[in-house]
């Protein structure tokens, strides 16, 4: 069974800035020789690993709505400096765009089912896909999205 996790994107005001952030930490990463994958470092381990990593994406909330996601790639666990432990979610340099969904803030991240989870805005039609974010945010917000 696939599940992934729900996180705010804090400081990204569109997808077009997580996917400038995601760029840039991939060409880093190529430039230093390794594997063009971004992480995302969090507090909290996720404790089914499993099922994340079963095809799973961590789908990101930008202004209050699911609007991305990335391919889930690995968890890797460490001890920070300060001696708490964290993980780093590996994850795809693909962002993915979604349905726009509407969703409150929330502190860390969530697990997400592949049910409740929104669809790639490229399966729903290329009109939608090619409607400015902003366009596609109103219309979800008033429910014709």
């Amino acid at each position: 069974m696939t599940l992934h996790l729900l996180k705010l994107c804090v400081g990204a005001d569109s997808i077009q800035d997580l996917r400038d952030w995601v760029s840039e930490r991939s060409l880093t990463a190529m430039a230093a020789g390794l594997e063009p994958h971004t992480t995302h470092t969090t507090r909290m381990v996720p404790k089914r690993v499993d099922e994340l990593l079963n095809g799973g994406s961590l789908y990101w909330v930008i202004k209050g709505q699911v609007s991305a996601r990335q391919p889930l790639l690995g968890i890797e666990t460490f001890t920070g400096a300060d001696g708490i432990g964290r993980c780093h979610l590996v994850l795809g340099p693909e962002i993915i765009e979604t349905v726009p969904q509407p969703k409150r803030p929330f502190q860390g991240w969530r697990y997400l089912t592949a049910e409740d989870a929104p669809k790639d805005l490229a399966s729903i039609g290329d009109d939608a896909a090619a409607m400015p974010e902003d366009l596609r945010r109103e219309l979800a917000d008033l429910g014709l999205l």
